[in-house]
C-alpha cells in the first residue's frame, strides 16, 4: 500500500506522514460551540476528519482521537469584546447555560451519528477543565508572556518573534492605537486567557482564579485538553480554515511559549461550504455561517427528504481541501447518487459480480485515499469498478470501511425496515418534547404519520412503527 500523503498547513507542503510513535497517532480535532444547532458547513469538517481516521486505521495506525466541547469562552466578536455565546444563547432561549449547552450537545451527536461519523475516543468540555487552563496561563505569566488589562489577562503576541507562521504572516507590525477599541490591549493581535466577570452582572459561568473571578479565553482551551490527552507535541490537529489566522494561530503561539516545543506536527484544515450567488470569494460564493443566518442544519435536509448520508456523499465528491458550493439540487443529485450506489450494491449481492476483480482497483482506491485524502478520485474509481464488473461485494463494503457511506446496512434493511429519516425525526421529536416545544413535537408527529408511521409516546420517548 501507498504510504499515507498529507498537506500540512504549517509547512505549506504535502509530505509523507510519519508519527512521533510507530503506528500510533494523537488526533485532535476543534469541537463545536454548543449555543446552537451544528450547521451543515460545521459538520463538512467533522465528516473530513472522520474519513482522516477512517484512513489511518486502514493503514494500520491505532488512533486516538480527541475532540473538545466548548461550553464557555467562546466570545461572539473577535476583538475581545464580545458576548461569550453560551450566555448568548442562553438569554435567547431562556434558559441556563448549563441547559444550553447540555442540549446542543446531545444535538451535536445526534447529528455526527446520523453522518456515520464516529465519535471521538475522549470528548473533553471546557467548563470540566478549567483547573488545566488556569495552570496553563500560570505558567505563561511566569515567563513573562501575560499582561492585565482593565477586563482580562491577555497574551502579548510581541513577545514571540515567529506569531502567525500557521497563517504564513510577517512578523506584526500592528500595534495598540492602530484601531478603535482595543479596550486596554498593546496589539490588535493579543488575545485573551483570562476574561474577568462584569462587575455589577454576575455571569451562569464563572470561576474563582489567581487573577480575580472570571472565565477562560477561547484559544486557552484547545491548548490545556489536547495537551493533557495527547501530550505535547502530538501528531495531528484539525480544523477548519477559518481557525488559522485566529484560533489556531493564538493555539500555536501559547503553547509554544508555555513548553518550547511545537504544540502539533501536522495541521490539517479544510474549506468552506459556500452558497452561491453570495459576496464574491474564491468559489464566486459566500461562507455558511450563523452570525450572518444563512445557514441550514441537518434538519432542514431531512425536512426535505434529503437523508444524512445524502449529505456524506455529497461532501466526499470534493476534496476537502477545496470550496464546495451548496445547492439543494446539488445535494437532490447525491442522494440519487447514493441510492444508486446501494442498488449497484444489492445487483452484486444477487449476481455475484467482481469475478473479473484484479486487485488494480484495490490499489488504486487506497492509493487515492492515501494522497491527502483525495475522496473525489477514490469514489470515481469505485464507479468505474461498478460499472464494468470489476468489483466484488466484499471488496465494495471493505471500500465503505474508508467512505462510511452505510452499504453494509443498507443491503440488511428489509423494505419494511423503520429509515434513517423516520428515526432521526423521531429523534428530533423527543428534542422538541425535552425542550417543551409542542407545537414542533406536533407537526413530527404529523410528519412520521405521513410518511406511514405509527407513533406513540412512551417512557424511553417516540416509539415509531410501520403501521
Amino acid at each position: 500500500m501507498t504510504p499515507l500523503k498529507l498537506r500540512n498547513t504549517l509547512t505549506r507542503q504535502t509530505g509523507e506522514f510519519k508519527p512521533l510513535k510507530n503506528k500510533k497517532v494523537g488526533l485532535y480535532a476543534c469541537g463545536p460551540t454548543v449555543y446552537d444547532y451544528a450547521h451543515i458547513g460545521n459538520l463538512r469538517a467533522y465528516i473530513c476528519w472522520d474519513i482522516l481516521r477512517r484512513v489511518l486505521k486502514m493503514d494500520g495506525y491505532k488512533v486516538k482521537y480527541v475532540m473538545n466541547i466548548t461550553d464557555v469562552g467562546h466570545l461572539t466578536s473577535e476583538d475581545e469584546n464580545g458576548l461569550d455565546k453560551m450566555e448568548k444563547g442562553a438569554e435567547r432561549e431562556k434558559k441556563s447555560a448549563w441547559e444550553i449547552a447540555e442540549f446542543y450537545t446531545d444535538a451535536f451527536k445526534k447529528d455526527i451519528a446520523a453522518l456515520h461519523i464516529a465519535e471521538p475516543d475522549i470528548w473533553c468540555r471546557a467548563t470540566e477543565h478549567i483547573k488545566e487552563q488556569i495552570k496553563l496561563i500560570k505558567k505563561l505569566e511566569k515567563k513573562g508572556f501575560t499582561y492585565r488589562t482593565t477586563d482580562g489577562i491577555y497574551f502579548d503576541t510581541a513577545k514571540l518573534n515567529d506569531y502567525g507562521k500557521l497563517a504564513g504572516l510577517l512578523k506584526q507590525k500592528l500595534r495598540g492605537g492602530t484601531r478603535v477599541g482595543l479596550g486596554g490591549k498593546k496589539s490588535i493581535t493579543d488575545f485573551a486567557l483570562w476574561k474577568f466577570s462584569p462587575k455589577l452582572k454576575k455571569r451562569q459561568m464563572e470561576w474563582e482564579s489567581p487573577w480575580g473571578v472570571g472565565f477562560p479565553g477561547w484559544h486557552i482551551e484547545c491548548s490545556a485538553m489536547s495537551v493533557k490527552y495527547l501530550g505535547q507535541p502530538f501528531d495531528i490537529h484539525c480544523g477548519g480554515i477559518d481557525h488559522i489566522p485566529v484560533h489556531h494561530t493564538n493555539e500555536i503561539a501559547q503553547s509554544e511559549a508555555a513548553e518550547g516545543k511545537p504544540l502539533a506536527n501536522w495541521w490539517l484544515h479544510n474549506e468552506f461550504l459556500v452558497l452561491t450567488g453570495g459576496p464574491a470569494s474564491s468559489a464566486g460564493g459566500e461562507k455558511m455561517s450563523k452570525s450572518k443566518n444563512n445557514f441550514f442544519t441537518l434538519r432542514s435536509l431531512i425536512e426535505r427528504d434529503l437523508p444524512p448520508l445524502a449529505y456524506r456523499y455529497f461532501i466526499l465528491q470534493t476534496h476537502y481541501r477545496k470550496q464546495i458550493a451548496f445547492s439543494w439540487e446539488a445535494l437532490a443529485a447525491a442522494k440519487t447518487g447514493l441510492e444508486h450506489l446501494y442498488a449497484a450494491a444489492r445487483r452484486l449481492k444477487q449476481e455475484k459480480n467482481g469475478k473479473n476483480e484484479d486487485g488494480a482497483t484495490a490499489d488504486k482506491f487506497y492509493a487515492a485515499l492515501n494522497n491527502d485524502l483525495d475522496t473525489p478520485r477514490a469514489m470515481a474509481i469505485l464507479w468505474t469498478a461498478l460499472k464494468t464488473g470489476r468489483l466484488s461485494l466484499k471488496t465494495l463494503i471493505k471500500f465503505d470501511d474508508a467512505l462510511g457511506l452505510g452499504i453494509k446496512a443498507a443491503l440488511e434493511k428489509k423494505s419494511e425496515e423503520i429509515t434513517a429519516t423516520a428515526h432521526t425525526l423521531a429523534a428530533e421529536r423527543d428534542l422538541a418534547r425535552k425542550n417543551k416545544d409542542w407545537k414542533k413535537s406536533d407537526e413530527l408527529r404529523d410528519r412520521l404519520v405521513a410518511l406511514g408511521y405509527k407513533v406513540e409516546d412512551g417512557p424511553a420517548g417516540t416509539k415509531i412503527n410501520k403501521k
